[in-house]
C-alpha cells in the first residue's frame, strides 16, 4: 500500500519507520527542510511512561490559579479571542474528575509503557544512538503536601505494574549524587526506575536516515496546503510542489492537524500548549544530574543529555506564538540552579520554545477517522517523545490490518463522538 505521512516530527517519523517495516510504500511531507525541526527539537528529553500523567485532574483550576500567582510560574494564560481556545479549556475542564483522571492515565501510561518497549527493540534491532540513558526518573517533592497527593499515581503504577520507589532525602540524594549540596531543599521523591532519556531530535533524525536507507521517501521544504476528498475517502493533498496522491494519508502534524482536518469536517480537539527549554553544557559533572529531575513545584524536568542539561518545562497558552520570552528562561533557570547550582553553563545556555498539541484529557489520538484512508497520530502533548515509537507501532498495525498488541479502541478520535 503506498501511504503519505504528513509531518516529520518524531511521531511523523516513526509512524513511517513502522509502516515501512510492515511492507508498504511510505512517503514523508514536511515544510521544514529536515525532520524534527519543530517540537521534536529541543524537549525536555525524558522517555517517561511512569510520569505519563493528564494535565487535567481533580484540583487542577484551583491550582492553576495558584501558579498563575507565582513568581516562576509553571502556567501562563494570555486570554484571546479564539472559540478554539475556549473549546478545548471547557473540554479540558471537564476532565478534571477523579474517574476521568483514572481513566485518561490508564490510557497514557498504556500507551507509554508500550512505547518504552518498542524503543527498547529498535535500539536492539538497530543500534540507533541518541545520547541516550536507561536510568530512570526522580519526581522530587519540596513539600510534604506534594509527597502526600501521590498516591493516586501510585495506584494505577501498580495497576500496570509499573515499578516504582518512594524515596526519602537521602534515597534522593543516592540516586542523584549531584542533589548532595541542595538536598535542604526538598522532603523527598518518586522514582521511576524503568523510564528512560536522549534527545529527541537527534533520534528522530538517525531514525529518519535509517527509514530512507530502507525506502522512505522524504519531501522536506513542501508546504501542505489542503486534503481533497470524494466519496468518503481522501484523494490526493496539494502542496507547495503540486498534488500528491496515495492509498492512505497518515496526519502527524502536531498541533497544525486540527486546521487541516477541519476542512473535511473532523474537529480534532489539540490546541498548542507552548513549551520551553534551555540547553547548557556541563561544567562540573559532580553538580549534574545523572538522569531526569522533576521539580514538582515548578513543573520542570531536569534532564542529563550526554555532555549537556537539557531544562524544559512551563505550560503556557499563547496560541500558535513562537516568540522567546525572558520570564519563561528565568523559571527554567531558577529551578536547575537551585537544584543543580554550578553544573551547567546556564549564562551561555541555549534558549529554545516549542508548541505542543495537547488534547483535553492528554491522551493521543491514533487510527482511524470517518474516512476510510485517513488516519491520525497526533495530539501528544508533552509526551511526544515518551509515546512516539508504541503510537507508530500501534497505527502501522491498524493501517496492516493487524490486531495490535495493546487495546487501543479508546485511543481514536470516536473518544470525542467523531
Amino acid at each position: 500500500m503506498k501511504i503519505i505521512v504528513l509531518g516529520s516530527g518524531v511521531v511523523g517519523v516513526t509512524s513511517a519507520w513502522y509502516l515501512a517495516q510492515a511492507g508498504h510504500e511510505v512517503t514523508v511531507v514536511d515544510r521544514q527542510p529536515e525532520a524534527g525541526l519543530e517540537t521534536s527539537f529541543a524537549n525536555a528529553g525524558q522517555v517517561s511512561p511512569g510520569y505519563s500523567s493528564p494535565w487535567a485532574g481533580p484540583g487542577v483550576p484551583f491550582k492553576a490559579m495558584k501558579w498563575l500567582m507565582m513568581k516562576y510560574r509553571p502556567f501562563v494564560f494570555w486570554p484571546m479571542p479564539d472559540p478554539h481556545l475556549w473549546k478545548w479549556l471547557v473540554q479540558m475542564l471537564e476532565n478534571c474528575t477523579t474517574p476521568a483522571y483514572d481513566r485518561n492515565k490508564g490510557r497514557m501510561v498504556r500507551i507509554a509503557e508500550y512505547s518504552r518497549d518498542m524503543m527498547r527493540d529498535l535500539r536492539a534491532s538497530t543500534g540507533i544512538a541518541y545520547d541516550d540513558r536507561q536510568l530512570g526518573t526522580l519526581q522530587l517533592f519540596r513539600t510534604q503536601k506534594q509527597m502526600d497527593a501521590i498516591a493516586g499515581d501510585i495506584r494505577v503504577l501498580e495497576q500496570y505494574n509499573v515499578p516504582y520507589e518512594i524515596l526519602t532525602r537521602e534515597g534522593c540524594v543516592r540516586a542523584e549524587p549531584g542533589l548532595a549540596s541542595t538536598a535542604h531543599k526538598f522532603i523527598g521523591g518518586l522514582r521511576l526506575p524503568g523510564d528512560e532519556t536522549g534527545d529527541a531530535f537527534l533520534f528522530t533524525q538517525r531514525l529518519a536516515a535509517m527509514a530512507a536507507e530502507a525506502g522512505v521517501t522524504f519531501h522536506y521544504d513542501t508546504a501542505i496546503r489542503t486534503m481533497t476528498e470524494e466519496g468518503g475517502r481522501i484523494t490526493g493533498i496539494e502542496t507547495s510542489r503540486g498534488r500528491m496522491v496515495a492509498d492512505s494519508y497518515v496526519v502527524s502534524l502536531g498541533s497544525y492537524s486540527p486546521a487541516l482536518v477541519r476542512r473535511l469536517g473532523l474537529d480534532l480537539p489539540i490546541y498548542p500548549v507552548k513549551g520551553y527549554s534551555i540547553t547548557a553544557d556541563i561544567v562540573n559533572e559532580r553538580q549534574a544530574p545523572v538522569s531526569t529531575i522533576m521539580d514538582e513545584t515548578f513543573k520542570i524536568g531536569i534532564t542529563r543529555l550526554g555532555d549537556r542539561i537539557r531544562v524544559g518545562g512551563t505550560a503556557e497558552l499563547a496560541g500558535f506564538s513562537t516568540s522567546l520570552r525572558a520570564p519563561r528562561r528565568e523559571t527554567l533557570e531558577h529551578s536547575v540552579t537551585d537544584l543543580f547550582p554550578g553544573g551547567g553553563n546556564i549564562g551561555g545556555a541555549k534558549f529554545w520554545t516549542g508548541l505542543r498539541p495537547m488534547t483535553p484529557d492528554g491522551t493521543p489520538i491514533i487510527g482511524r477517522t470517518r474516512y476510510d484512508n485517513l488516519f491520525l497520530n497526533t495530539g501528544h502533548g508533552t509526551l511526544g517523545w515518551t509515546m512516539a515509537c508504541g503510537s507508530g507501532r500501534v497505527l502501522a498495525d491498524i493501517m496492516s490490518g493487524r490486531m495490535p498488541e495493546i487495546p487501543h479502541e479508546d485511543l481514536g478520535i470516536v473518544r470525542y463522538g467523531q
